[in-house]
Protein backbone atom coordinates (compact mmCIF):
# COMPACT_ATOMS: atom_id res chain seq x y z
CA UNK A 1 0.00 0.00 0.00
CA UNK A 2 2.79 2.48 1.01
CA UNK A 3 4.38 1.54 -2.81
CA UNK A 4 0.98 2.03 -4.49
CA UNK A 5 0.35 5.76 -3.56
CA UNK A 6 4.06 6.79 -4.81
CA UNK A 7 3.21 4.79 -7.91
CA UNK A 8 -0.15 6.11 -8.66
CA UNK A 9 1.17 9.70 -8.54
CA UNK A 10 4.11 9.35 -10.77
CA UNK A 11 1.48 7.33 -13.14
CA UNK A 12 -0.47 10.68 -12.91
CA UNK A 13 2.27 12.52 -13.21
CA UNK A 14 3.54 11.23 -16.72
CA UNK A 15 -0.50 11.20 -17.68
CA UNK A 16 -0.59 14.64 -17.17
CA UNK A 17 3.12 15.30 -19.17
CA UNK A 18 2.44 12.90 -22.03
CA UNK A 19 -1.24 14.60 -22.83
CA UNK A 20 -0.07 18.38 -22.15
CA UNK A 21 2.69 18.15 -24.71
CA UNK A 22 0.23 16.02 -26.97
CA UNK A 23 -1.82 18.93 -27.43
CA UNK A 24 0.77 21.22 -28.29
CA UNK A 25 1.29 21.51 -32.33
CA UNK A 26 3.24 24.45 -32.25
CA UNK A 27 6.64 23.43 -32.75
CA UNK A 28 8.01 26.23 -34.77
CA UNK A 29 7.93 24.52 -37.80
CA UNK A 30 6.19 27.19 -40.07
CA UNK A 31 8.00 30.05 -38.01
CA UNK A 32 9.51 31.64 -41.36
CA UNK A 33 6.30 30.97 -43.50
CA UNK A 34 5.30 33.70 -45.77
CA UNK A 35 1.72 32.81 -45.06
CA UNK A 36 2.12 32.62 -41.63
CA UNK A 37 0.59 36.49 -40.70
CA UNK A 38 -2.26 35.35 -42.98
CA UNK A 39 -3.07 32.52 -40.56
CA UNK A 40 -2.74 34.08 -37.67
CA UNK A 41 -5.25 36.66 -38.46
CA UNK A 42 -7.95 34.07 -39.21
CA UNK A 43 -11.08 33.88 -36.94
CA UNK A 44 -14.45 33.29 -36.95
CA UNK A 45 -17.60 34.45 -34.79
CA UNK A 46 -15.86 32.28 -31.96
CA UNK A 47 -12.70 33.81 -31.80
CA UNK A 48 -9.21 33.54 -33.39
CA UNK A 49 -8.56 30.15 -35.48
CA UNK A 50 -5.07 30.74 -34.43
CA UNK A 51 -2.49 29.18 -36.85
CA UNK A 52 -1.51 26.87 -39.82
CA UNK A 53 -0.56 24.39 -37.33
CA UNK A 54 -3.17 24.32 -34.55
CA UNK A 55 -5.50 23.35 -38.49
CA UNK A 56 -6.04 20.35 -40.03
CA UNK A 57 -6.06 19.82 -43.50
CA UNK A 58 -9.98 17.90 -44.75
CA UNK A 59 -9.75 15.24 -47.71
CA UNK A 60 -12.34 16.35 -50.07
CA UNK A 61 -14.26 12.73 -49.14
CA UNK A 62 -14.32 14.56 -45.44
CA UNK A 63 -16.54 17.55 -46.09
CA UNK A 64 -19.63 18.60 -48.11
CA UNK A 65 -21.94 21.56 -48.72
CA UNK A 66 -25.55 21.05 -48.94
CA UNK A 67 -27.54 24.45 -49.64
CA UNK A 68 -24.80 26.52 -48.15
CA UNK A 69 -24.26 24.33 -45.29
CA UNK A 70 -21.26 22.60 -43.85
CA UNK A 71 -20.49 19.45 -42.63
CA UNK A 72 -17.15 17.77 -42.15
CA UNK A 73 -16.17 14.57 -40.39
CA UNK A 74 -13.98 14.65 -37.51
CA UNK A 75 -12.59 11.89 -35.88
CA UNK A 76 -15.42 9.42 -37.38
CA UNK A 77 -18.45 12.33 -36.61
CA UNK A 78 -20.05 13.99 -38.90
CA UNK A 79 -20.42 17.51 -37.28
CA UNK A 80 -22.60 20.42 -38.65
CA UNK A 81 -20.37 23.14 -39.28
CA UNK A 82 -22.02 26.74 -37.13
CA UNK A 83 -22.44 29.44 -40.09
CA UNK A 84 -20.35 31.59 -37.16
CA UNK A 85 -17.79 29.16 -37.69
CA UNK A 86 -16.84 29.92 -41.71
CA UNK A 87 -13.91 31.77 -42.66
CA UNK A 88 -15.35 33.89 -45.68
CA UNK A 89 -12.35 35.34 -46.74
CA UNK A 90 -10.99 34.16 -49.68
CA UNK A 91 -8.60 31.12 -49.14
CA UNK A 92 -4.93 31.47 -50.23
CA UNK A 93 -3.76 27.96 -49.78
CA UNK A 94 -6.93 26.48 -51.26
CA UNK A 95 -7.22 23.38 -49.18
CA UNK A 96 -10.22 23.30 -46.94
CA UNK A 97 -9.49 23.06 -43.44
CA UNK A 98 -10.64 23.05 -39.74
CA UNK A 99 -9.88 24.08 -36.36
CA UNK A 100 -11.44 22.35 -33.65
CA UNK A 101 -12.08 21.66 -30.33
CA UNK A 102 -13.63 19.48 -28.34
CA UNK A 103 -16.81 19.02 -25.36
CA UNK A 104 -17.99 16.47 -24.01
CA UNK A 105 -15.71 14.43 -25.53
CA UNK A 106 -16.76 15.37 -29.09
CA UNK A 107 -15.24 17.26 -31.28
CA UNK A 108 -16.68 21.02 -32.70
CA UNK A 109 -15.63 23.27 -35.09
CA UNK A 110 -14.27 26.69 -34.03
CA UNK A 111 -13.03 27.53 -37.53
CA UNK A 112 -13.72 26.03 -41.22
CA UNK A 113 -12.26 27.06 -44.53
CA UNK A 114 -13.89 25.51 -47.42
CA UNK A 115 -11.61 25.14 -50.11
CA UNK A 116 -12.02 24.09 -53.85
CA UNK A 117 -13.52 20.36 -54.37
CA UNK A 118 -11.24 18.93 -57.01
Amino acid sequence: MRLARPCAAALLGLATLLATSALARDDGRYATSPLKPWFESLHSEYGQCCSDADGYVVADVDWESDRGRYRVQLDGEWVIVPDGAVITEPNKIGRTMVWKHYIDGHPHVRCFMPGSMT
